[in-house]
């Protein structure tokens, strides 16, 4: 099983128990945008031993667009020729998903590529609302198989081995499904003698920028197609952070430049003499980015802009709290009181293990402060 947290605490994977099933947890990013090279990664490696397992079940944070995931198996030929996208299931909040099915693209786009909807909480809501819900819900996906439940209680015939997942159905939700997303705005091969040259940068719009440095074959569409998948890996990688005047080389390093600290300028380490390929975060356009070697300002043979479509809304964040020690019950009340009565209306969900003061067993804590 592959669980996939949006915060930096993962929380998911410790609420399985009783399973023998083995469970990777990625919580670094969103499985649809900054980790889909950890998942490729992942999946590359549960296939070396295939004998071993029977599905592989993916579970993404409530924030992901089902499209990219799914779209990952379709792009990389290793995951292509070995596995198949049995169906994508949505759960959907019979409650509180009145509130924004309207207004949340994220909602829509799970909804709308599902092939099974489990439409949870029953129990919470009116017998016509429900048939009210059930219809809106239908008619933005007449295809999916949609079971109404009550805490997710579903026979598992009913979510595994489906069948379901459509492509030609996925390009009609979305016409540029095939068309694949990137971590980077920008890559582009130069040709490069070997020794040092300079890359230079401007102030611009972000304080940091990454970038990934990788060989190529030569400086041709089907090279930079080769080290733009490559990249893709090296940005799932934990960063190295570089302040103005570090030296970079090419490889499997993730770069953070900080530039915050003018003038702007690093090294480039080459050792042979060929093509290499950047990728970098952000457009060239938005720093001035410019590589120079000795007096000559050089001019990539080769280049593409990845303008992404696929955003979160940044309103959105998740805050992760690590306490070594037990909690005392009163003043973890107290405190989660406060918390609700000052900022309830701002928090969308809680969860967490928690240590309480003699209770030697662990306490699984959710919430809801709001909708979502």
């Amino acid at each position: 099983m592959i669980v996939n947290e949006f915060g930096e605490v993962g929380i998911d994977n410790q609420l399985v128990i009783d399973a023998d099933e083995e469970i990777f947890e990625m919580n670094n990013g969103c499985i649809c945008c900054t980790v889909r090279g950890d998942l490729i990664r992942i999946l590359g490696n549960l296939m070396k031993r295939k004998d071993t397992f029977d599905y592989i079940l993916i579970e993404t944070t409530g924030l992901a667009d089902p499209g990219p995931v799914v779209q990952t198996f379709f792009m990389d030929d290793e995951l292509r020729a070995a596995l198949r996208v049995d169906g994508i299931v949505t759960l959907v909040d019979a409650r509180h998903i009145v509130q924004h099915i309207d207004d949340a693209p994220e909602a829509q786009e799970q909804i709308a590529f599902a092939d099974v909807i489990l439409l949870n909480k029953t129990d919470l809501v009116t017998t016509d609302a429900l048939d009210t819900l059930e219809r809106r819900i239908l008619s933005m996906n007449s295809a999916a198989k949609l079971y109404r439940t009550q805490n997710a209680q579903v026979d598992l015939d009913a979510v595994l081995n489906v069948g379901g997942f459509n492509l030609d159905r996925a390009i009609e939700v979305d016409p540029q499904f095939l068309e694949p997303e990137y971590p980077f705005e920008w890559g582009g091969i130069y040709y490069l003698e070997a020794g040092h040259h300079t890359l230079l940068l401007d102030e611009g719009p972000d304080p940091a920028m990454q970038l990934a440095i990788v060989p190529a074959d030569a400086a041709t569409p089907a090279a930079l197609a080769v080290a733009q998948e490559q990249a893709v890996r090296i940005y799932a990688e934990d960063e190295t952070p570089g302040d103005s005047g570090a030296t970079l080389t090419p490889g499997n390093t993730l770069y953070r430049l900080n530039l915050w600290a003018t003038p702007l300028h690093f090294t480039l380490a080459i050792p042979t003499a060929g093509a290499y390929a950047l990728f970098s975060e952000h457009g060239p356009e938005e720093f001035n980015m410019r590589l120079r070697a000795e007096d000559a300002v050089l001019s990539p043979e080769i280049d593409h802009a990845y303008k992404p479509d696929h955003e979160h809304d940044e309103d959105v964040i998740s805050v992760g709290i690590t306490v070594a020690g037990d909690l005392e019950p009163k003043r973890l009340n107290a405190w989660l009181s406060r918390l609700l009565r000052e900022q309830g209306t701002d928090i969308f969900r809680m969860k967490g293990v928690l240590s309480i003061q003699g209770d030697a067993r662990r306490l699984v804590f959710r919430g809801r402060a709001y909708a979502l």
